[in-house]
């Protein structure tokens, strides 16, 4: 519904054009046209059923004191003193684009008639009337831009309109259609309607800002943010910014701050934001910050192995932290022996160290100048002599199950030489000792004795390819017909007591 709801609110009721005119025929003349060019006025009002649309009542009066002649007239004289009078009205609907508070473009079609009066010549005596009152039907079509100046009162820039008309040719009656345009300018009065609503005064601006982060150590910038609240859309806001540590930078609301030549210590940023010279269009902002001192790093040492034998080396560790990842430089000292490296892991050498212990300094320092020491300890030993090999028992071969036979090795036996001869292939270096026995009660138990130890070394050496010279064969002084084995190392030493070779 028109002007309900509050959709229409600044839209006037009525609008009251009056302004100048100037009509003219494009592109060029054309048959019967009586508004080549003309000068005049020109008054329209609206009524606005709503805010975009509208109908129009267009009137105007326009006239010229000079008229060109065409055709069979234009022989005699082109420009004679001349009375040109011409009245138009005009209807129709108006779209108005109200979409801005201060601009409103416009299109609109009109229809209606053009009155021309009388032409006479001034100072005619015979054959004074140049052309007789004519009627005709008119239509424009334009639009136009109207700049809103009150409430109550408008210009308008520009109104431009292709016309038509359709006068008759007064040389052969005959009615065509003449093309011209209108162009208008002048003032617009408004009447009715309701106001724009009056916006509620804004309250005082506010002004808020925080920084990111709040602590920071030297040389590492800081982000500044401020919010603005009740800024008036209208108007421009300048911001500006302060800080009593480091140096601040930026003219909108947002900035940053270079501690690099801050020292440490607890400092405030200071903003403003400003709109004009009013106390309300002006607002401060603060936030502090904390500007740190670079914490000196630390380490930690260790050696491993701790405990070594004179000549031998000791891998030393260190452990270097910055709490603010700063590089670190390595460096070591010790009391004895000579350490080498300049990363985290050194190495100790101890060769010509006198038994005792090594004090190791591992040392640290930032990019800063910033230092950091641990002392870690390693033990030099005397060298200890490898223990002597000793003999060792390996299985032995009882005879007693075959009395017919006595002194042959049977396969439990084989078995046990099968092992034998298996240990004495994996350790190259060893050697073997057969002791042959016999029991007291044997008759020729010397000989029994003697022939059990000789076959047990003719299977190894016949069936287990064992070489002779690493075998050594003896008598044992032991009550029992059996054939003990004995392993003997290199470096060790076989116990023969009661032992008698045998060749």
């Amino acid at each position: 519904m028109p002007y309900s709801n509050g959709l229409n609110r600044g839209v006037p009721r009525f609008e009251l054009f009056l302004g100048y005119s100037y009509l003219r025929a494009v592109p060029a003349y054309a048959e019967g046209n009586r508004l080549v060019w003309l000068n005049g006025g020109s008054t329209s009002l609206a009524y606005n059923v709503n805010r975009h649309w509208g109908l129009v009542g267009d009137f105007g009066a326009y006239t010229n004191s000079q008229i060109h002649f065409t055709g069979g007239y234009t022989g005699t004289v082109d420009v004679n003193n001349s009375n040109v009078a011409v009245t138009s009205y005009l209807f129709g609907p108006r779209l108005s684009f109200r979409n801005h508070d201060r601009i409103t473009p416009f299109a609109q079609v009109l229809f209606g008639g053009v009155h021309a009066n009388l032409v006479t010549l001034a100072g005619c005596t015979v054959n004074c009337t140049v052309l007789p009152v004519q009627d005709s039907f008119a239509m424009t079509a334009g639009g136009g831009l109207d700049l809103r100046v009150h409430h109550h009162f408008a210009i308008r820039l520009i109104q431009a309109e292709y016309l038509m008309t359709r006068f008759t040719s007064y040389t052969t009656g005959a009615t065509g259609t003449q093309n011209d345009m209108r162009l208008s300018s002048g003032i617009v009065f408004r009447f009715g309607g309701r106001g724009a609503p009056q916006l509620p005064p804004l309250p005082p601006l506010a002004y808020s800002c925080s920084v990111s982060p709040a602590s920071v150590f030297i040389g590492e910038p800081i982000m500044v943010s401020g919010t603005a609240v009740n800024l008036d859309p209208a108007k421009t806001a300048v911001y500006t910014w302060a800080a009593d540590g480091g140096t601040v930078t930026g003219t909108s609301d947002t900035a940053s701050i270079d501690t690099a030549n801050a020292a440490p210590g607890a400092y405030m940023l200071k903003g403003h934001v400003s709109e004009g010279d009013r106390a309300s269009d002006n607002a401060d902002c603060t936030a502090s910050y904390t500007v740190k001192a670079f914490e000196p790093p630390t380490v930690s040492c260790s050696a491993d192995p701790a405990i070594v034998i004179s000549g031998n080396p000791s891998t030393v560790t260190a452990i270097g932290i910055s709490p603010q990842n700063r590089p670190l430089i390595y460096s070591y000292s010790s009391t004895s022996g000579v350490i080498n490296g300049s990363a985290a892991i050194a190495v100790l050498a101890t060769g010509g160290v006198a038994v005792g212990s090594i004090a190791v300094t591992c040392n640290v320092a930032d990019d800063k100048g910033q230092s950091a020491t641990s002392t870690t300890m390693v033990t030099v030993a005397a060298p200890v002599a490898a223990p002597k090999p000793q003999t060792s028992d390996l299985c032995s071969i009882h005879f007693d199950r075959d009395a017919r036979r006595p002194v042959r090795v049977d396969n439990e036996g084989k078995a046990c030489l099968d092992g034998i001869a298996l240990n004495l292939q994996q350790n190259s270096d060893a050697s073997l000792a057969i002791v042959g026995n016999a029991a007291s009660a044997e008759k020729d138990s010397r000989k029994l004795a003697t022939q059990r130890a000789v076959n047990t070394k003719a299977y190894l050496v016949g069936e287990k390819g064992i070489d002779a010279s690493r075998i050594a064969v003896y008598i044992g002084s032991q009550d029992g017909k059996v054939v003990t084995n004995t392993l003997i190392p290199a470096g060790a030493t076989l116990d023969n007591t009661g032992n008698t070779p045998v060749d």
